[in-house]
C-alpha cells in the first residue's frame, strides 16, 4: 500500500477523534491507567510505557493536572481494572476490520462490538482469523515545527535506531518501525530530545481494497461507529483511503 494511503488512514482516524475531545481524554486516561498498573508503576522515569502514555495524552492536549490526577488515581486501590481485548471481522464488500478495546466489562464490549458489525452490514469473526492481514508496527508522529535538527539528519539518526520507513507529510514526519524496535525508537527519540505527538503500535494492512466512493463512505461510517464506542481504543481496516475519499470526508467535518 502506498505511503500516502497509510498516512491518510491515520489522518482521518485522528481527525474523527478530534471531534470528540471527551472520548479522546477517556482513551488517554485508560492508556495511563493500564500503563501504571501493568507497566511498572506511577513513575514515568522508570516506566517507559507510562512515558509513552503521557506523551500521547499531551498529543490530544490533555492538561497536565488531568494527567497527574489520572496517574494518582491509577496508583490507588480503587483504580479501575481494565483489560485489553481485540475483535476481528468483516465489513461490507469484504473489508477486514480489526478492533482493539480496553474495557472493565468484557461482556458489554463483546455485545457492543457485535452489534456495530451487524448493524453495519458486517460480521464478527473469530480471534486470529484476520491477524495475517496486518503487520504490527510502531508508528511515531513528529511535529516538524518542533524539531530542532535538520530533517535529513533526524532521518539518518532514526534509521540507525530501527526506522524502516520515514514519511514526510506536510507538517508531520511519520516514522515506522518493526514491532520489536518500538522501545528502541522511543529511547532514540528521548536521546534526541524529541517528544512525539503520538507513538503507538499500529496494525498496518499488508494489502488494501479500493471501493467506489459511496461504498467507501459507508465503510468509514462503520469505522466511526466503532470509534464512538468508549471501550474502543483503535480500529484498523483494509480499505484503501484514496485522495477522493479524503476530500469527501474533509467536506463532512
Amino acid at each position: 500500500m502506498a505511503g500516502h494511503s497509510k498516512w491518510a488512514n491515520i489522518k482521518h482516524r485522528k481527525g474523527a477523534q478530534d471531534k470528540k475531545r471527551a472520548k479522546q481524554f477517556t482513551r488517554a486516561i485508560k492508556e495511563i491507567t493500564v500503563a501504571v498498573k501493568d507497566g511498572g508503576g506511577p513513575d514515568p522515569e522508570t516506566n517507559p510505557t507510562l512515558r509513552n502514555a503521557i506523551a500521547n495524552a499531551k498529543g490530544v492536549n490533555m492538561p497536565k493536572d488531568t494527567i497527574q490526577r489520572a496517574i494518582k488515581k491509577a496508583s490507588g486501590a480503587d483504580a479501575e481494572n481494565y483489560e485489553t481485548v481485540t475483535f476481528e471481522g468483516y465489513g461490507p464488500h469484504g473489508i477486514a476490520i480489526f478492533v482493539e478495546c480496553t474495557t472493565d466489562n468484557t461482556n458489554r464490549t463483546v455485545a457492543s462490538v457485535r452489534s456495530i458489525f451487524t448493524k453495519g452490514g458486517g460480521s464478527l469473526g473469530t480471534n486470529g482469523s484476520l491477524e495475517f492481514l496486518f503487520d504490527r508496527k510502531g508508528v511515531f508522529l513528529l511535529e516538524k515545527e518542533k524539531l530542532e535538527m535538520d530533517i535529513e539528519a533526524i532521518e539518518l539518526e532514526l534509521i540507525e535506531a530501527g526506522a524502516t520507513e520515514v514519511e514526510d507529510n506536510d507538517d508531520i514526519l511519520v516514522i515506522y518501525t518493526d514491532y520489536n524496535d518500538f522501545g528502541k525508537m522511543n529511547e532514540a527519540l528521548e536521546q534526541l530530545n524529541i517528544e512525539p505527538k503520538n507513538a503507538e503500535l499500529q496494525r498496518i494492512p499488508l494489502n488494501t481494497t479500493q471501493l467506489e466512493l459511496d461504498q467507501a463512505k459507508k465503510i468509514m461510517d462503520l469505522i466511526d461507529k466503532f470509534e464512538e464506542d468508549d471501550d474502543v481504543q483503535n480500529v484498523y481496516h483494509t480499505l484503501e483511503i484514496t485522495d477522493e475519499l479524503v476530500e469527501e470526508l474533509d467536506k463532512e467535518e
